[in-house]
């Protein structure tokens, strides 16, 4: 079937025009994901229903099949959520979760003690944003929830700690991609005075939205800065509600449909959650170490990360991680029948998100055939001064990742249009440009209703998505601000430092306008 070319006209920005503001008004995710879906079908159709059809089905099976052979990447994704609410289910069976919320309470004594906690488990376990959102927000969520944190702050920290921390971290599965495609960047405009990594290592200071997304995290706790939708979620959660992953209001105090062992020690949930995240970065080494060896070269541990099978690795360490808990378990001497139901009710917990993922993956196929990033890149051709450049790209890669769900297919596309600009203007303006595009890229990922990594928090923290997408934007769009003084000193000065310095200032006056915003919304006392 041949597509209508709309890589050029306007038209292409439909598809998520209308699944993102059908979402935002309906708060319905998946029915919103469904008609961008079918939009983008029928003009990518010629208008034709049964050419639509045809598309649609071809999209939705490609989520599961590659050409003749299993998209085993997705596949083993999906499994890894089923096996990791597998996991969390048998925890709470264990005990672990009860105990580790006991021996929490008796050494944090705070509600700000309790959201600090999340947020330092966020920024050390940055293997993989997936891997960082459902691990942190099984072992961070009995203790929020413990002292009354609402689930939509758990997913605020989840999803600020994981893409950002990632992003920076060369040893990670984001690092490894973004390696990659710089590598062959550099190669292409005959860049030899430093390396990938090197190019990498000096990309991080300029990443202002990862820096500063992380330093409002921290912010946010220590100064209870709670504006917008987030000091409703948080005046509710006060009360003993919160949301829950449906549009229903739950008690933090109800009862588990699994029934909690009291007898359960800290090790049922400490050792699974290291289990899985030892032999997790264990399979991503060693099917990096497959592929050096296949073709040849010799192993390095940064060579490993880049050329890692993620989803291979994260499936592969979740089962490890729930035979540990099993080995928990049956150290109880639970009745199978509790075990066999426990399993059920924890792979259950995952469909919703199972759906939404495949859904979002799905549009997101929709969204590269109808070219949607290719035409918001011409957006940035013209007669526009180079020291611009940065700030533009930046917001301009917002808005693509936004309206794709997607940073890492944002990376893939402006990451070399930026290449390419800084080459024909001026290479000093390489690192600073491709900076721009990995923080706006984080940014637009953050705020976008269908990205994958805000699906993902949203589940880790058992929270209502929409909820999470509407009380993460104001502090988003905050370090957006933020970012752009940032890398709008830089594009003018070519300084890192002083482009750090102007966002340090911003980022400052901006907490102590949140605060008084906080301060003045709070109720009275009688």
């Amino acid at each position: 079937m041949n597509l209508i070319d709309f890589t050029s006209s306007p038209e292409s920005l439909l598809p998520p025009l209308v699944a993102l503001t059908m979402a935002i008004l309906t708060r319905r995710v998946l029915l919103s994901l469904g008609l961008g879906i079918l939009l983008g079908g029928f003009l990518l159709a010629d208008y034709s229903l049964v050419h639509t059809f045809s598309y649609v089905s071809s999209k939705a099976l490609g989520v599961f099949v590659d050409g003749a052979s299993l998209n085993w990447n997705n596949i083993f994704i999906l499994f890894f959520l089923i096996l990791l609410g597998m996991t969390t289910a048998l925890l709470t069976l264990s005990g672990g979760t009860y105990a580790f919320a006991e021996w929490a309470q008796k050494r944090i004594k705070t509600k700000r003690g309790a959201k600090l906690l999340a947020v330092w488990l966020g920024v050390f376990i940055f293997i993989d944003d997936y891997f960082n959102s459902l691990a942190v927000g099984a072992i961070a969520r009995p203790v929020t929830d413990r002292y009354y944190v609402s689930r939509s702050k758990l997913a605020y920290i989840l999803d600020s700690t994981a893409a950002p921390m990632c992003v920076i971290m060369p040893a990670s599965s984001w690092g490894a991609y973004i390696m990659t495609v710089v590598s062959g960047i550099l190669v292409s405009h005959g860049i030899t005075e430093y390396s990938a990594l090197g190019a990498y290592m000096r990309l991080i200071p300029m990443n202002f939205y990862a820096i500063f997304a992380l330093l409002m995290v921290f912010a946010v706790v220590w100064f209870d800065l709670n504006v917008g939708p987030m000091r409703q979620h948080e005046l509710a959660a006060k009360q003993g509600k919160t949301d829950d992953k449906d549009d229903n209001a739950v008690d933090l105090t109800e009862e588990s449909e699994i029934e909690e062992s009291k007898n359960g020690r800290v090790s049922n949930l400490i050792l699974p959650i290291v289990a899985l995240i030892v032999a997790t970065v264990y399979f991503m080494i060693a099917s990096g170490a497959n592929v050096l060896e296949d073709d040849g070269q010799a192993f390095s541990l940064l060579k490993a990360f880049e050329n890692t099978n993620v989803g291979q690795s994260l499936c592969f360490g979740a089962l490890v991680g729930i035979v540990v808990a099993l080995i928990t378990v049956a150290r109880q001497k639970m009745p199978i029948k509790d075990v066999v139901i426990t399993l059920w009710i924890g792979a259950k917990s995952m469909f919703g998100a199972i759906l939404i993922l495949a859904f979002a993956w799905t549009i997101g196929a929709v969204i590269k055939d109808m070219g949607t990033g290719a035409y918001l890149s011409t957006l940035v051709e013209g007669s526009i001064d180079d020291h611009w450049l940065p700030v533009i790209l930046f917001l301009l890669s917002g808005v693509m990742a936004f309206s794709t769900g997607t940073s890492w297919g944002t990376f893939g596309i402006m990451l070399p249009i930026a290449g390419d600009m800084a080459g024909a203007t001026d290479l000093a303006l390489m690192l600073p440009m491709l900076s721009a595009v990995l923080a706006g890229s984080v940014f637009g990922d953050h705020c976008s209703p269908i990205s994958d990594t805000t699906i993902l928090s949203s589940t880790g923290a058992r929270c209502n998505h929409i909820d999470h997408v509407s009380t993460q934007l104001p502090y988003a769009l905050a370090t957006a601000f933020i970012s752009a003084v940032g890398f709008l000193v830089l594009g003018l000065t070519v300084n890192v430092w002083l482009g750090l310095l102007a966002s340090s200032i911003t980022f400052v006056l901006v907490c102590f306008a949140l605060s008084i915003i906080a301060k003045s919304k709070m109720p009275t006392k009688a």
